[in-house]
């Protein structure tokens, strides 16, 4: 597969993953979400949007820089990056979708776990992928303790 293709698809597959969290976020943003208690360090709403077009655009090309190299490690690589992505994937239909943070916090620990993984990992094969995931690392982790609060406080 020529590498031009790689990258358009890496790109391509954070933000088709962030759109189907959209979908279960958007139908419950403006109902239920409005009704539970939230601390008092949730970001405003308009926060999201760009927040995660910008870490899963880092995301693609993190991914991106993995796929197209020929280091053996590459496949279980991008085995741990799509494990991440499909988990990333599930957090909205599990917060938002099933209307429970405790669903959420099933779903956000291990991918917290494995973005972690993922920014040690491929430090192996390119330390700018590496680099990339971090603001993601960051973000998942400020999204965890809000998970976590929004259900202590529910």
């Amino acid at each position: 597969m020529p590498n031009w293709l790689k990258l358009i698809i890496s790109l391509i597959l954070p933000q088709v993953a962030g759109g189907t969290g959209a979908y279960f976020t958007i139908t419950s943003i403006e109902s239920w979400y409005q009704t539970i208690n939230k601390p008092s360090f949730n970001p405003p709403g308009w926060l999201f949007g760009p927040v995660w077009t910008t870490l899963y655009l880092l995301m693609g090309i993190a991914c991106y820089l993995i796929w197209k190299s020929d280091h053996p490690q590459k496949k279980p690589l991008l085995i741990l990056y799509f494990t991440q992505l499909g988990l990333n994937a599930l957090w909205s239909p599990a917060f938002f979708g099933m209307e429970s943070p405790i669903m959420g916090l099933v779903v956000i620990i291990p991918l917290l776990a494995l973005i972690a993984v993922c920014v040690k990992k491929f430090r192996i094969i390119s330390h700018w992928a590496s680099w990339l995931m971090i603001p993601y690392l960051a973000w998942v982790s400020f999204a965890t303790v809000l998970n976590f609060s929004i259900w202590w406080l529910n």
